[in-house]
């Protein structure tokens, strides 16, 4: 266990232990939300931290979250069922009006409200976003939204969604991601009145969809921020979610590593334990080294972060690097286990699955790399 915010992972820890693999594999098989899970964290205040004590939460940093996130997965539960109210809320505290924190943050403070969903995906630009086609038109006191986003995971279970839409047109000369405009969503409202969600079954449960806006209306006064700044609301927020999603593979990267060296001690073949092979404990061990140095990159992005720095290439290379130590550490443990890696109830293909969404979301582990090249080492554009 690393050694930052000990006691909280230690409070952590004992409620994780009320959700064990068996309560993960059976909502894996029927594609559940893990409800009672996020429950209890929302009972216990643990998705509340980042909100200032004013509004009712901890108003704790972002070093807190991370902490929080990380020893989620450490303990083999599946923070991606909540991880999103950490970043999601950071668009509404810093750009939103003093009447729409006062009226939105203390209820998802206490839980009566969730702010899980985040869209801005669609299926013809991916992460181009600049190039996305969902409107916001104004009409008196409303925008009128017309257009559709994917991957927008747990809109089923929220009750409020930023939505990332085009409010002015194109225009020549101008960066394509001017026009943009955050809008806050009362899903509630808007479902059958507009707004239809569809379920998007995946490889792993993470509880995802494809969201469809037919002219649905929206109050005027649910803009965050100013008209056409939406992108760089959202920009301010991508650092954060990088750096907690870097803190999760972390922690995935732990509960396989854990599971390798308890599985390599116990296992007998040839009248010797495996983990006394140096075949066996290379990868693993290389991967406990890997993982070491990503978390080291995760502290060094906090820290950034918090000194209210830009950690633009420290964010992105904290979850690049973790994500790889994650995969890693996952492919590692697969192995190690043999046949039983793929056995439902040793919950390794499990996390497996999991962890292996992290080359690819938030953001591609390719497009990090594209990033660094051109933002970081200066070299020219490729895309």
């Amino acid at each position: 266990m690393r050694n930052d915010y000990a006691e909280l992972r230690d409070a952590i820890a004992r409620l994780c232990s009320d959700f064990p693999g068996k309560y993960w594999r059976e909502l894996d098989r029927s594609k559940s939300y893990p409800t009672e899970f996020v429950q209890a964290l929302t009972d216990a205040g643990w998705l509340s931290v980042l909100i200032p004590e004013e509004f009712g939460g901890a108003g704790l940093p972002l070093s807190a979250a991370a902490a929080i996130l990380e020893e989620m997965q450490a303990q083999g539960c599946n923070a991606a069922a909540c991880h999103a109210q950490m970043y999601t809320m950071g668009t509404l505290l810093r750009h939103g009006s003093a009447e729409q924190k006062q009226e939105y943050l203390p209820r998802i403070a206490s839980g009566a409200l969730r702010l899980q969903a985040f869209g801005v995906t669609e299926p013809t630009n991916g992460t181009d976003t600049g190039a996305l086609k969902t409107t916001a038109t104004r009409d008196g006191d409303d925008f009128v939204i017309n257009g559709q986003k994917i991957w927008t995971s747990r809109a089923e279970h929220s009750d409020l969604m930023l939505l990332l839409a085009r409010t002015s047109p194109r225009e020549a000369g101008a960066k394509k991601t001017a026009g943009l405009s955050v809008i806050l969503v009362d899903l509630r409202d808007a479902l059958g009145h507009g707004l239809t969600i569809r379920p998007i079954r995946t490889m792993m449960n993470h509880a995802t969809t494809e969201v469809f806006f037919d002219n649905l209306r929206v109050p005027a006064r649910n803009l965050i921020g100013e008209e056409g700044k939406g992108f760089r609301y959202i920009l301010s927020g991508m650092n954060a979610e990088r750096i907690l999603i870097a803190a999760e593979c972390v922690g995935d990267a732990r509960w396989f590593i854990d599971k390798s060296v308890t599985y390599a001690g116990e296992r007998v073949v040839f009248d010797r334990a495996i983990g006394a092979n140096q075949g066996v404990q290379f990868p693993v061990a290389r991967a406990y080294a890997n993982m070491r140095a990503s978390a080291l990159m995760v502290d060094e992005a906090l820290r950034l972060y918090e000194a209210g720095q830009n950690p633009g290439a420290e964010a992105n290379m904290a979850k690049l690097l973790a994500a790889d130590a994650s995969f890693e550490a996952a492919n590692a443990c697969v192995q190690i286990h043999g046949g039983f890696g793929f056995a439902e109830e040793y919950d390794v293909e499990r996390k497996f699955r999991e962890t292996r969404l992290y080359q690819v979301a938030p953001i591609s582990t390719n497009l990090i790399l594209s990033y660094l090249a051109e933002h970081v080492l200066g070299m020219p554009r490729s895309y």
